[in-house]
């Protein structure tokens, strides 16, 4: 009876699970060599001292294109930094590893390494993976050439992230604190590690992420602007 029940419950979770990719590509071919920490895409800048600033009240967030890179299982990254802030006090620094396909711009996520801080000192690395390491998968970010309807898993991290994007839109107009931006990419994401949550972010053609959820773009900073 045991076994029935445990191979009733076996089966009801592989259901679930291919229930929850349908329509999704999970598989991406795409050859070592093609990527890079160094490309083009309009929606997702690599170059090297960008600034994105976001703040939605005393929360702040900073997100910066590293000078440094990252072989990830035989796929070079480049290092982009997130430095989290709540009530004036850092709450997070994310170290997340991108590449892009410099055949046709795709921008691959290949996992993140987290610090979580409490009163000023490290407290954990919860959402921390990366590609190859417990059957972790590295995902699409952000297509070269979006098109609305596309469906796509971002994370695929057993356990620790399981995220996937529908493109909703790619001709949005949105404000926000930092200006207004016409011909934005707007995708929808849900995770299986968080029922019935759904997330909205906008991304503008030479800025990147301008809005997600409530964080607004408030301030870029280019390298050639020096400030």
């Amino acid at each position: 009876m045991r076994k029935l029940q445990t191979l009733i419950l076996f089966t009801a979770t592989a259901v679930i699970a291919l229930a929850w990719q349908a329509g999704f590509q999970t598989k991406f071919n795409v050859e070592k060599s093609a990527i890079a920490p160094l490309g083009t895409n309009r929606y997702w800048l690599f170059t090297p001292g960008t600034q994105l600033y976001y703040a939605h009240g005393k929360d702040t967030m900073v997100s910066t294109v590293l000078p440094e890179t990252r072989n990830i299982a035989g796929y070079e990254t480049r290092v982009f930094e997130d430095r989290e802030m709540k009530n004036g006090q850092l709450s997070e620094v994310t170290r997340d590893y991108y590449g892009i396909d410099k055949t046709n711009g795709d921008v691959y996520y290949f996992g993140e390494d987290v610090d979580e801080y409490k009163n000023g000192k490290i407290s954990g690395h919860g959402g921390t993976w990366l590609h190859g390491v417990k059957g972790a998968q590295f995902g699409l970010m952000m297509p070269g050439q979006s098109k609305t309807g596309q469906k796509f898993y971002q994370e695929q991290a057993p356990g620790v992230g399981v995220d996937r994007a529908e493109v909703v839109s790619v001709s949005e107009t949105v404000k926000v604190a930092a200006g207004t931006f016409t011909n934005c990419v707007h995708m929808k994401e849900t995770s299986s590690m968080e029922a019935g949550v759904t997330e909205h972010k906008w991304y503008a053609p030479g800025v990147g992420l301008i809005k997600e959820g409530e964080f607004e773009l408030v301030k870029i900073v280019h390298p050639a602007a020096g400030k």
